[in-house]
């Protein structure tokens, strides 16, 4: 059995928009460079027409595997969710790290949408799994590789 896999919407629309551009755009602009290739003759040793080649195995796997995940993904909308002040998925929390005074802000995202720069962690991150649940001015102790670290949270939005 194929397992959900949850996804924000703007993490779905983005990858619709890959999509859109990997079949729209990249994918002829492939088949054109394949074409001009194997007009310059012998392919055996065509190091354009390989490169071409290599580049549509890569750009074909991709487009299955947004396809695959956007069949299957269950797509949240945290602003249409009632809630009752816990941390979900799709949540924005700000947090403070009790022993350094530290305060972060993540939006807690399915695994491809995740981009720490960004402040967007992983549902799968021990963070996320560590927040999951919890309310307001609850503390919580997250194991790290660094040794556990304990957190309060500060702030939880469905935005």
């Amino acid at each position: 059995m194929i397992s959900l896999i949850p996804m924000t919407v703007r993490g779905a629309e983005k990858l619709r928009k890959e999509l859109k551009i990997l079949k729209n755009v990249k994918r002829p602009r492939i088949i054109t460079a394949i074409t001009e290739a194997r007009e310059h003759g012998d392919l055996k040793e065509n190091a354009e027409y390989h490169s071409a080649r290599e580049e549509q195995s890569f750009c074909e796997g991709r487009i299955k595997e947004i396809e695959l995940k956007l069949s299957n993904s269950q797509i949240i909308d945290v602003t249409k969710i009632s809630n009752d002040g816990r941390v979900i998925f799709g949540s924005t929390v700000s947090i403070l790290n009790i022993k350094n005074n530290e305060k972060f802000t993540y939006q807690i995202v399915g695994d491809d949408e995740s981009d720490f720069k960004k402040r967007l962690i992983s549902i799968n991150s021990p963070i996320a799994r560590g927040l999951i649940g919890k309310k307001s001015h609850d503390v919580v102790t997250i194991s790290t590789p660094g040794g556990d670290v304990e957190y309060k949270i500060l702030n939880i939005n469905y935005i």
